[in-house]
């Protein structure tokens, strides 16, 4: 899965993946900055961290690795299909940088916003970073789009769930005919109507996801300038959520 050192690539030997992993570990979980890295835990540097984490995501490494993780639980019956839901939430993005904007909340604010989409069981599929200005509708059939192939059953590798449960956000008869076309129910509520009854309680398990995923401190605040960085740490905490629930069903 990781991308392999040139034989005789030139200066020392590099430091091996298993400590960087856990360098790049520690900083997700505790939202240290990448130079205060403690040496004494033998992570190496937090720059030769960094480094490893930005050669990974160019190598698709943590997209790959909760695809792997994703089908796993599919065979292991843990995926719920017969739905999916959408939801956004924002966060603050300190140092500014790509794909980050003014914060509805507060204006004066800089920050971006997550877009997810998770089965119904709460699993995380896919995950968008974008402006915090970005409008929910406008990300329904990224996210759909944007699930991967996920294998472990008989048959054709899953992309699509029976139904996507959105809330007022995301109204859009155009997204609605999309959805039909692709074969998915829509099931979302109206702007100006009573919302569909019931469907808050389904809906509840993506509030459940971002909580999981905010229980990573480097996902609470951005850090990263670069989106493809920050963006390597989301698909690493929804690895790291999709390994718990498999170890949990197999106990």
């Amino acid at each position: 899965m990781l991308p392999p050192w040139p034989e005789k690539a030139p200066g020392p030997r590099p430091v091996s993946d298993r400590l960087c992993l856990q360098g790049i570990l520690y900083v997700l979980i505790n939202d240290i900055a990448w130079q205060l890295l403690p040496l004494e835990l033998g992570f190496s540097s937090g720059q030769t961290c960094w480094r490893r984490l930005e050669r990974w995501q160019k190598a698709g490494v943590f997209d790959r690795l909760h695809r792997i993780l994703l089908s796993k639980l599919n065979a292991a019956g843990e995926l719920d299909w017969s739905r999916a839901c959408v939801d956004g939430s924002h966060v603050r993005a300190k140092k500014g940088g790509a794909d980050t904007g003014p914060s509805p909340v507060d204006r004066r604010k800089t920050g971006s916003k997550y877009h997810l989409i998770c089965d119904g069981r709460g699993t995380s599929l896919k995950v968008i970073t974008t402006a915090a200005s970005v409008n929910d509708v406008t990300q329904t059939l990224a996210l759909v789009e944007g699930i991967p192939p996920v294998a472990g059953r008989p048959g054709q590798p899953r992309r699509r769930p029976q139904a996507l449960l959105g809330d007022k956000s995301y109204d859009s008869d155009p997204n609605r005919r999309e959805l039909r076309i692709r074969r998915i129910l829509p099931v979302i509520s109206r702007r100006g109507i009573p919302n569909i009854k019931g469907l808050g309680k389904l809906r509840y398990v993506v509030e459940q996801t971002f909580a999981l995923l905010h229980q990573f401190s480097r996902l609470a605040v951005r850090w990263e300038r670069r989106t493809e960085l920050h963006d390597a740490f989301v698909s690493l905490a929804c690895s790291l959520i999709c390994w718990r629930r498999l170890k949990k069903a197999h106990s």
